[in-house]
Protein backbone atom coordinates (compact mmCIF):
# COMPACT_ATOMS: atom_id res chain seq x y z
CA UNK A 1 0.00 0.00 0.00
CA UNK A 2 1.79 3.25 -0.51
CA UNK A 3 1.34 6.52 1.55
CA UNK A 4 -0.41 9.05 1.23
CA UNK A 5 1.42 12.23 0.42
CA UNK A 6 0.31 14.18 2.52
CA UNK A 7 1.85 12.14 5.21
CA UNK A 8 5.30 13.12 5.69
CA UNK A 9 8.42 11.10 7.54
CA UNK A 10 11.30 12.63 9.35
CA UNK A 11 13.48 9.90 7.53
CA UNK A 12 12.28 11.01 3.60
CA UNK A 13 12.97 14.75 4.16
CA UNK A 14 17.13 15.79 3.11
CA UNK A 15 18.20 17.69 6.02
CA UNK A 16 19.47 20.86 5.64
CA UNK A 17 21.60 23.63 7.22
CA UNK A 18 19.82 27.22 7.44
CA UNK A 19 21.23 30.56 7.14
CA UNK A 20 21.82 32.64 10.39
CA UNK A 21 21.97 29.43 12.00
CA UNK A 22 24.68 27.94 13.79
CA UNK A 23 24.84 23.79 14.59
CA UNK A 24 21.34 23.32 12.93
CA UNK A 25 19.82 20.49 10.65
CA UNK A 26 16.54 20.79 9.77
CA UNK A 27 14.24 19.09 7.70
CA UNK A 28 11.10 20.62 5.95
CA UNK A 29 8.31 18.55 6.52
CA UNK A 30 5.40 20.39 5.65
CA UNK A 31 5.99 22.85 2.52
CA UNK A 32 4.53 23.69 -0.77
CA UNK A 33 7.91 21.30 -2.04
CA UNK A 34 6.20 18.23 0.38
CA UNK A 35 2.99 18.48 -0.02
CA UNK A 36 1.90 21.47 -1.55
CA UNK A 37 0.92 23.67 1.26
CA UNK A 38 0.03 27.50 0.56
CA UNK A 39 -0.33 29.42 3.69
CA UNK A 40 2.15 27.08 6.44
CA UNK A 41 5.28 25.50 6.59
CA UNK A 42 6.18 23.01 9.46
CA UNK A 43 9.81 21.93 9.94
CA UNK A 44 11.36 19.81 12.30
CA UNK A 45 15.04 21.36 13.62
CA UNK A 46 17.89 19.52 15.59
CA UNK A 47 20.39 22.03 17.33
CA UNK A 48 23.49 21.22 19.30
CA UNK A 49 24.11 22.56 22.37
CA UNK A 50 25.39 26.61 22.48
CA UNK A 51 24.03 26.55 18.96
CA UNK A 52 20.97 27.70 17.19
CA UNK A 53 19.50 31.10 15.25
CA UNK A 54 21.62 34.08 15.25
CA UNK A 55 19.83 37.51 15.61
CA UNK A 56 17.36 37.56 12.54
CA UNK A 57 13.89 38.29 11.49
CA UNK A 58 11.52 37.31 8.85
CA UNK A 59 9.56 40.16 7.14
CA UNK A 60 5.98 39.09 7.04
CA UNK A 61 6.40 36.02 8.52
CA UNK A 62 5.41 34.63 12.16
CA UNK A 63 7.11 31.66 13.26
CA UNK A 64 6.34 29.31 16.17
CA UNK A 65 8.86 27.10 18.34
CA UNK A 66 7.62 23.75 19.96
CA UNK A 67 10.41 22.71 22.20
CA UNK A 68 10.09 18.63 22.12
CA UNK A 69 13.21 17.91 23.70
CA UNK A 70 16.59 19.74 25.31
CA UNK A 71 16.10 23.65 26.83
CA UNK A 72 16.92 26.50 24.84
CA UNK A 73 17.06 30.09 25.56
CA UNK A 74 15.06 32.55 23.85
CA UNK A 75 15.00 36.16 22.80
CA UNK A 76 12.35 38.59 21.29
CA UNK A 77 13.21 41.90 20.85
CA UNK A 78 14.82 42.70 24.42
CA UNK A 79 12.80 40.08 25.67
CA UNK A 80 14.38 36.75 27.23
CA UNK A 81 12.90 33.53 28.35
CA UNK A 82 13.48 29.83 28.66
CA UNK A 83 12.16 27.08 27.05
CA UNK A 84 11.94 23.34 28.13
CA UNK A 85 10.10 20.33 26.57
CA UNK A 86 6.58 21.01 25.91
CA UNK A 87 7.16 24.48 25.78
CA UNK A 88 6.33 26.74 22.42
CA UNK A 89 7.37 30.18 21.72
CA UNK A 90 5.82 32.72 19.06
CA UNK A 91 8.41 35.09 17.37
CA UNK A 92 6.05 38.02 15.19
CA UNK A 93 6.68 38.81 12.23
CA UNK A 94 9.51 41.44 11.46
CA UNK A 95 10.78 41.16 15.36
CA UNK A 96 14.24 40.02 15.87
CA UNK A 97 14.85 36.96 17.90
CA UNK A 98 17.19 33.96 18.88
CA UNK A 99 17.62 30.88 19.53
CA UNK A 100 20.40 29.47 21.94
CA UNK A 101 20.39 26.01 22.79
CA UNK A 102 21.19 25.67 26.66
CA UNK A 103 21.18 22.01 27.64
CA UNK A 104 24.06 19.06 27.51
CA UNK A 105 21.96 17.24 24.31
CA UNK A 106 20.92 18.47 21.09
CA UNK A 107 17.52 19.74 20.99
CA UNK A 108 14.56 19.07 19.17
CA UNK A 109 12.13 21.84 17.92
CA UNK A 110 8.91 21.40 15.31
CA UNK A 111 9.33 24.76 14.02
CA UNK A 112 5.86 26.60 11.93
CA UNK A 113 6.09 29.64 9.60
CA UNK A 114 3.21 31.08 8.10
CA UNK A 115 3.53 32.51 5.49
CA UNK A 116 6.15 29.55 4.05
CA UNK A 117 9.87 30.78 5.09
CA UNK A 118 11.18 28.49 2.41
CA UNK A 119 14.74 29.28 2.73
CA UNK A 120 14.37 32.61 0.63
CA UNK A 121 17.47 35.17 1.29
CA UNK A 122 14.78 37.78 0.89
CA UNK A 123 12.85 36.64 3.93
CA UNK A 124 15.20 37.48 6.47
CA UNK A 125 16.46 40.65 8.10
CA UNK A 126 19.82 40.36 9.94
Amino acid sequence: MSQPKWIVREQDVPGYSPANHTGTLNRRLISPETVGSKHVEVLLGTIERGQGALPHAHPGIEQVCYLLEGQAQVQVGDEQGTLYPGDCCFFPADVPHIFTVTSEQAARVLVIYTPPYEEHPDRVLR
